[in-house]
């Protein structure tokens, strides 16, 4: 074992190394391999040949772990976009933008509207892709007259990671955003779905007939064949709720909210493409020159990913929770103790908004760069608050300073010509 594990990481005459993480999940895959072949009944191999030793776990449960186990992983992909960086990063990859903040001749934006409301989604809630990605119509909160920065809304607990249901906050602005999809590029490729009979074919298609009200939610549902059944809301997995549709004034419509161009259900891993032609274009359009893409410390491109829009969304509930903290309402000490007592610090409200089971991963893995850095001193510097400003602008000097002072984070370069159109 050793020896294998020092050819995959470590061997000059292996052309195609890899890292801690890659080695891991091999070891993992060999060891459930191997304790399947040696189980009673199967006798594939007389024992697991992969040294192990015992652990105890982290709610005092013994754990086998093997021996070998990496010593160089890393415990996550983690980086972050500051607003303004994410901006530029949506103007350029989504809208087709130049560096000089206009539309680039002939850009022919797919979907534009989708993917820029799922993009704004991740990043405005942080919310994980698939968690994101498997909303149902009914389950976005709707715009209200009487206004509101933050609208709420509740995740299904199978689609969740810990299988437990939980609220989600989202912006008004990305409301507004996914409201302006459903009303025009979603309606426009179910109406051509419909007109060229595309519903017809999809076999395991069920008709919601009744959502019921109430602390746990039923949705009644009947299939093609007249087959009635009923699941709860918050119990439905992504692939029964691609399958679930409703009665619209030209026939039937996907609940599904994320729609592809054929009017069908855009499934979760394919936003990844989304994202990799996003940071290719920014990639093409502030990185023009050769030797710049060759060298990725010299690139000004910013590229995200959908977990970097949960990173970012945590770094930047961080940061204005403790500008509210500490500037906004002009809380002295004792004030500050008695609002953390009353309401909670604000590494346990990211916790909470994350839907982490525990702090330690909020510390860790999403936050780790900042964790030890004196915000209050970052802070102190900060811009006034002045009235009618959006709070992205008002905090981009606090985050550039962060950014100076922590690896991982990405701000635009003060040389660079910022799009005085991007959008918040």
């Amino acid at each position: 074992m050793n020896d294998f594990q020092y050819w995959r990481q470590d061997s000059l005459d292996n052309p195609v190394r890899v890292g801690g993480n890659k080695w891991g999940r091999e070891l993992a895959a060999l060891m459930s391999l191997y304790k399947w072949a040696s189980k009673p009944g199967n006798a594939f191999v007389p024992r697991n040949p992969v040294p192990t030793h015992q652990v105890t776990g982290l709610y005092g449960q013994i754990i086998e772990v093997p021996d070998d186990k990496a010593k160089n992983t890393k415990g996550s992909n983690v980086h972050w976009l500051t607003p303004r960086t994410f901006r530029l990063w949506v103007d350029i990859g989504l809208r087709g933008r130049g560096a000089d903040g206009l539309r680039a001749p002939g850009w022919v934006g797919r979907l534009e509207d989708r993917n820029l409301a799922f993009v704004r989604l991740l990043y405005s809630s942080g919310l994980r892709r698939l968690e994101g990605a498997s909303l149902l119509t009914f389950e976005v909160p709707s715009l209200r007259l009487e206004g509101g920065r933050y609208y709420t809304g509740r995740l299904a607990a199978a689609v969740t990671r810990s299988k437990q249901a939980r609220t989600y906050y989202v912006a008004a602005g990305v409301v507004g955003d996914i409201e302006n999809y459903v009303d025009s590029s979603r309606a426009e490729v179910i109406r051509k779905a419909q007109a060229k009979g595309r519903y017809d074919g999809v076999r395991d298609m069920r008709l919601v007939t009744k959502v019921t009200r109430g602390p746990k939610p039923i949705v009644h549902w009947q299939d093609r064949d007249g087959a009635m059944g009923r699941v709860a809301l918050t119990d439905a997995l992504a692939e029964e709720r691609m399958t679930w549709y409703t009665e619209g004034p030209n026939g039937p419509e996907p609940l599904w909210l994320w729609l592809n161009e054929r009017g069908l259900p855009f499934q979760p891993h394919s936003w990844e493409n989304v994202f990799t032609a996003a940071n290719k274009r920014c990639r093409a359009i502030l990185d023009p020159a050769p030797e710049r893409r060759l060298d990725p410390h010299s690139s000004k491109a910013p590229y995200a990913t959908p977990h970097s829009c949960r990173h970012s969304f945590a770094l930047y509930m961080l940061v204005i929770l403790h500008h509210l903290l500490d500037q906004r309402m002009g809380l002295s000490p004792e004030e500050r103790r008695d609002y953390r007592l009353l309401y909670g610090d604000p590494w346990r409200m990211v916790q909470d908004l994350l839907g982490h089971s525990h702090i330690d991963t909020t510390r860790e893995r999403y936050l780790a760069p900042v964790a030890d850095l004196q915000l209050r001193s970052l802070l102190a510097t900060a811009p006034a608050v002045r009235e009618g400003e959006q709070t992205e602008r008002e905090m981009d000097d606090v985050f550039a300073r962060l950014a100076r002072e922590a690896e991982g984070i990405q701000d635009i370069d003060a040389k660079m010509r910022v799009p005085s159109r991007a959008a918040a």
